[in-house]
């Protein structure tokens, strides 16, 4: 039918008993996800340069001025995609293809330069959980789709784990980003570490995987709102506080998409009984 070709926003909504849809985690990662790559592509239009999604190694002076915005339009133009949920396969598609140029040809060169340095693995790691998102939405309904699904909650683990190590660490430096109006910033430093490393083996447990994943977006979109905005509307001159509000509500919506994910392959979910 229609629906099922357009594959809408409330294509991931289930009717509730009372006959009113309501929406799943699936349908709000995405959700989260394609605003996040529309924020990204409006900042890297507006600002004329890469924003976050692509290191500094690839911003050399012999670089045509012209890749910053064609990025942008991709970026932007994927993520409307991804919201009105026309042609949400090739707008996933195409963010597993930039995302993952970025990663092979500057995030892990840059990490191999010195790989013994821990937080030289932030980028590529965090490059592979946003390559893992793209993919989920890129083969919804395709063959591929179990495959990617594994590999997705694979990367989002590692990275959840590796990012929760180096905030023990890193801890004094990761203190200091603890909003001045929270006490005891060393104590939810750790705590945010443990919190990491909690939801990246949880997602690997499926007693616990839906569960870990759905915390873990809940913890990053918390962040959103109490680290990341503030941040951004603090420093409006610097375009790399509001990129890393976008990119961590691309990473929520991949751990609500996850949680979606093993809630309709549980053994009582819609996959089971389909």
């Amino acid at each position: 039918m229609a629906s099922r070709e357009m594959d809408p926003v409330l294509a991931g909504a289930e009717p509730s008993r009372a006959g009113i849809a309501t929406y799943d985690p699936l349908t709000l990662g995405r959700s989260f996800y394609g605003a996040a790559m529309v924020g990204s592509g409006i900042l890297q239009l507006v600002t004329g340069s890469f924003v976050r999604l692509v290191p500094k190694a690839a911003r050399g002076n012999d670089a045509s001025p012209v890749w910053p915005y064609l990025v942008g339009v991709i970026l932007l133009l994927a993520g409307l995609a991804i919201l009105s949920g026309r042609m949400t396969r090739p707008a996933g598609a195409s963010m597993v293809v930039l995302l993952l140029v970025s990663f092979a040809f500057f995030q892990l060169p840059q990490a191999l330069s010195n790989p013994w340095a821990g937080f030289m693995w932030t980028n590529p790691l965090k490059g592979l959980a946003l390559i893992g998102g793209g993919a989920l939405i890129a083969a919804k309904g395709s063959r591929w789709e179990r495959l990617v699904e594994a590999l997705a909650a694979t990367f989002f683990s590692l990275f959840f784990i590796v990012g929760g190590i180096q905030h023990f660490v890193y801890r004094d430096f990761v203190a200091t980003l603890v909003p001045d109006w929270i006490p005891n910033h060393m104590f939810w430093t750790c705590f945010a570490g443990v919190a990491l490393i909690a939801g990246g083996v949880g997602t690997h447990v499926r007693r616990t995987a839906r569960l870990a994943a759905s915390l873990s977006g809940l913890m990053v979109f918390l962040w959103v709102l109490m680290l990341h905005i503030p941040r951004a509307v603090a420093l409006p001159a610097h375009a790399f506080e509001p990129a890393g509000a976008f990119e961590a509500l691309a990473l929520s919506g991949i751990a609500f998409m996850l949680a979606g994910t093993f809630a309709r392959r549980a053994p009582n979910g819609p996959a089971a009984r389909s």
